[in-house]
């Protein structure tokens, strides 16, 4: 279906149409020979690096800013940075639903009554990376001061992280310190200086005292920017500690050519830190519980390969060349039959499918500081009501997704099935042109042209473009299609410099809260990129947040999104399913709901690569 998209600006004349067809296919071409160069010289043995060495292949779809956790603000560089950073805790590989496990810590937190003071020991047994910061080049021991620096660096006005909204307003003092750095030239920031709640006890425990109950805080510290920094690193690599990782996990970066590659090797120096012994009751029969016990990781080298381009990623897939990945749209007849069913080639391959409904939304956001857009409500109607969320997920996606009509994803506790009969973010024209009539009343005249950011330049990324700028059009507006690669992107929405954008949120933890702060006030502009301020909603978030999970509480989650809903400072899109492909040499790979990705996320120490199988797969295909 999707193959056959007919976009307005794609119509030409037919034999610019063959050459252009002709130039692309060469072009793919040349790009997989390429990149197949690149798999092949980085099989070789270099840097000491055994040529036969278990290889795990990884694809990146978009470029990747830093690898500081303190500054990760986004999946995909979330995904390859938390193989070198670790929390205090992660969730159980194979336990269902998710369930929260020391990492770093000892153990899990002691919490006083009034959940406000939480008291976390740490492993004795961790070491950072060996790198030259360290004395003989050798990684020292782990501590609690550990933590308590990276998290006063957050703090810290002069570094300008991204993550501040973390912590903003919930640990006694830390918002003080902030305000003292503020005074401070750069470099010149105390970090010793005593914060009445986050300190190190001793060398092994830390202490959080709240200025209220904030259940969530739990999972925050399994968050990758809460991960512990060595100040020596920092003080030393200063601004390019974001090419230098040096943390505590499973692997050590070798080498990152931005915008190409990036290479890990297996951290000699790990801890041991042993494969589930338990899980669900399926896993022993899908054969998830073989390695119990055993010692991780098993992957002795990892190579993330950037690939913006659906097609190059795919041909090196089918090769042999990545172990993982999604199914371009253009590939979906060549590898799903009848809706979830592999085809006989993909069979033949011994290709393995898993699908699952994921915890993310998407969405056209609204830029609430623009002009044009915030004081219309009836524009933002119209928008909303032009955008053809069926057609979209038939034609772009291979019908892989659902219609969004609110902000919490269907596979989340606190889904509001009735979000739909009061949501205006669904398909109907005429009601749109009906609201922008309305808007240009309000605006004084005709609404100028509205830009729309897409966060890709991918051939896909253009036809969600188009079709989103087609259905915008056809109501009357006239829209400006902007295309960024991913980092430019992300810097312009920080900046609060996109007017309309693509946009969306995958879950952090699993509670509907995460996707609510996206629009809380004060964390404008990160995460809350649409600069949406309602006092309201901001009361109920606040009150929300303080709660155990509880009826009460899902009922002032679900009432804190009508609110959002009603204000539409975006146009609620789909939520999407994951079709994911693995060949079957790649073994202990668990994906559902909560981990539908596969480019990391501290879960690579888990897989299992059969060279073996891989090496025959090379010579039949």
């Amino acid at each position: 279906m999707s193959r056959d998209l007919n976009l307005p600006l794609l119509i030409l004349p037919k034999f610019i149409t063959v050459n252009l067809k002709k130039a692309i296919s060469c072009l793919v071409f040349l790009s997989a020979a390429l990149l197949c160069l690149l798999c092949s010289a980085c099989d070789q043995k270099e840097g000491g690096t055994e040529k036969d060495a278990v290889v795990l292949n990884q694809r990146l779809s978009s470029k990747i800013q830093t690898l500081d956790p303190a500054d990760v603000t986004d999946a995909p560089t979330s995904g390859v940075c938390s193989e070198f950073h670790e929390c205090l805790y992660a969730y159980h590989y194979l336990k269902r639903p998710y369930t929260l496990i020391p990492n770093l810590a000892a153990e899990m937190p002691t919490v006083s009554e009034d959940g406000k003071l939480y008291r976390i020991p740490v492993r004795r047994d961790v070491y950072f990376h060996d790198d030259p910061v360290f004395p003989q080049g050798k990684g020292r021991g782990l501590t609690a001061h550990d933590f308590v620096y990276a998290w006063k660096r957050i703090a810290n006005t002069k570094v300008r992280c991204k993550n501040w909204w973390i912590f903003n307003g919930k640990i006694v003092g830390l918002d003080a310190f902030r305000e003292y750095t503020k005074t401070c030239k750069k470099g010149e920031v105390d970090y010793s200086r005593r914060v009445e709640g986050l300190y190190a006890e001793d060398d092994y425990t830390i202490i959080i005292k709240l200025h209220h109950p904030w259940p969530q805080l739990v999972f925050w510290l399994a968050h990758l920017p809460t991960a512990p920094m060595a100040k020596e690193a920092v003080d030393i690599y200063g601004l390019d500690i974001v090419r230098h990782p040096v943390g505590t996990g499973a692997y050590v970066l070798k080498r990152w050519r931005r915008g190409v590659y990036i290479e890990a090797v297996r951290n000699p120096n790990y801890r041991r830190v042993l494969y589930p012994s338990e899980g669900m009751p399926e896993d022993t029969q899908t054969g998830l519980l073989a390695d119990a016990g055993k010692p991780l990781p098993f992957i002795d080298r990892v190579i993330w390969r950037v690939l913006e381009e659906d097609q190059p990623r795919w041909l090196l897939f089918m090769k042999g060349d990545i172990d993982i990945t999604g199914i371009p749209k253009d590939n979906f007849g060549q590898a799903i039959s009848f809706g979830s069913e592999l085809t006989d080639e993909m069979k033949e391959r011994d290709i393995q499918l898993v699908t699952c409904g994921e915890p993310v939304t998407f969405w056209v956001g609204m830029n609430m500081n623009d002009p044009v857009i915030s004081k219309n409500k009836a524009l933002r109607y119209a928008i909303s009501h032009s955008i053809d969320r069926e057609r979209f997920i038939e034609l772009l996606m291979n019908g892989r997704g659902h219609p969004g009509y609110g902000l919490v994803p269907p596979v989340m506790d606190g889904y509001d099935e009735s979000i739909k009969q009061s949501s205006s973010s669904y398909y109907d024209p005429e009601k749109a042109r009906e609201y922008l009539k309305k808007s240009h009343d309000v605006h004084g005249g005709q609404i100028p042209r509205l830009r729309l950011a897409m966060s890709g330049t991918s051939t896909t990324h253009r036809q969600m473009g188009q079709f989103l700028k087609r259905n915008m059009e056809a109501i009357g507006l006239t829209i400006e299609v902007e295309f960024y690669d991913w980092p430019t992107y992300l810097e312009k929405l920080r900046k609060s410099d996109h007017q309309l954008y693509h946009s969306g949120w995958i879950a952090d933890y699993p509670d509907a809260e995460n996707f609510l702060q996206v629009f809380y006030s004060k964390n404008i502009p990160n995460p809350n990129h649409s600069n949406y301020k309602n006092p309201e909603f901001d009361a109920l978030f606040e009150q929300a947040s303080t709660m155990q999970d509880c009826p009460e509480r899902t009922a002032l989650y679900r009432k804190a999104e009508q609110i959002l809903v009603s204000d539409m400072p975006c146009a609620f899109t789909y939520h999407r399913i994951g079709y994911i492909l693995r060949h079957d040499w790649l073994e202990n790979v668990k994906l559902d709901a909560y981990h539908p990705d596969t480019t990391g996320f501290g879960y690579l120490k888990y897989y299992r690569v059969d060279a073996e199988k891989r090496k025959q797969y090379r010579k039949t295909f």
